[in-house]
Order: structure tokens, then C-alpha cells, then sequence
């Protein structure tokens, strides 16, 4: 069997923790921030851990993760 090639946009965009949680940027912030209140601008700083369900499509494209 060849290797499985992991997709680039996932490896851009997601790491995985030690325990095997997938870990993203927050969502939101790339535009439009005037019209955001400002709790939401704050509570959308660093990162955020991925759900078990979106986490596992993640998984599915970082073979060797």
C-alpha cells in the first residue's frame, strides 16, 4: 500500500493535543469586526477545541496525525 497523503488546508489549519482532541482557530474573526459586540471579539481570541463530531471529519484527512 502507498502512504495516504494528508490534505494541506487540514495541516494549515488544525494541530492535534496530546490526547487527541483536534484544536482550531476560533471561527469569526476575519471581517466585520465593527459590527460584532465586543464580549464576542474577546471570547473569539486564540484557539478553541474542535466537537468529537466535527473532529472526527478532521481526523479523517490527517492519516498520520
Amino acid at each position: 500500500m502507498p502512504k495516504m497523503k494528508t490534505k494541506s488546508g487540514v495541516k494549515k489549519r488544525f494541530k492535534l493535543t496530546a490526547s487527541g482532541k483536534v484544536k482550531s482557530a476560533q471561527a469569526g474573526k476575519r471581517h466585520g469586526m465593527i459590527k460584532r459586540s465586543a464580549k464576542f471579539v474577546r471570547n473569539a481570541r486564540g484557539t478553541t477545541v474542535l466537537s468529537d463530531q466535527d473532529a472526527i471529519i478532521v481526523k479523517k484527512f490527517l492519516p498520520y496525525g
